[in-house]
């Protein structure tokens, strides 16, 4: 079962696979489960989906990627659309890179502790009800994740908390 009876098709055939095509609109994962269909063909991000629904991916059919296209020569009007079109697009896809961290750390422990952290301008400081204690924020690179969380830890953080940013506005 797929939406995109045409890419697969071409994909059976090139790869030499008599199949049985059943195109449909949209939710194909769910295909297997209602009897439709042994395989589905969709577009995949994370697989959470295909988690969920009890598949897993067995082969790449295409790769893919949107772009967005513009003439050279637009208007004022689109020239203004398209470039707040383009903040946006680039704040979500900043936000998607990059995770928001909170944790505790001890006082005595913040210089050596915020250091640590590659975050947007500085980290942020607030106390805490507990004496001694303060909630450092701050924003993480998705590839740098792991390694500033062990650091972190190590030099003696605690309740550390992780949380995905919807759009980052630099």
């Amino acid at each position: 079962a797929t939406s995109y009876p045409n890419v697969l098709s071409a994909f059976l055939k090139t790869h030499g696979v008599k199949a049985d095509v059943h195109e449909i609109s949209g939710s194909a994962e769910i295909a297997p489960s209602i009897g439709l269909s042994e395989a589905v063909c969709d577009l995949v991000s994370s697989g959470n989906t295909l988690f969920s629904n009890g598949l897993r991916e067995v082969e790449t059919v295409m790769n893919s990627q949107a772009v967005l296209i513009a003439q050279k020569n637009l208007d004022r009007d689109l020239t203004e659309s398209l470039d707040r079109l383009l903040f946006r697009i680039r704040s979500t896809m900043s936000a998607s890179q990059n995770k928001y961290i909170l944790l505790n750390a001890p006082s005595d422990k913040v210089d050596s502790i915020a250091a640590l952290l590659p975050s947007m301008k500085s980290p942020t400081l607030l106390p805490l009800a507990q004496e001694g204690w303060v909630s450092i924020h701050s924003v993480i690179g998705e590839n740098d994740f792991w390694e500033v969380v062990d650091s972190l830890k190590r030099a003696g953080a605690e309740g550390i908390l992780v949380l995905s940013i919807d759009q980052m506005i630099r």
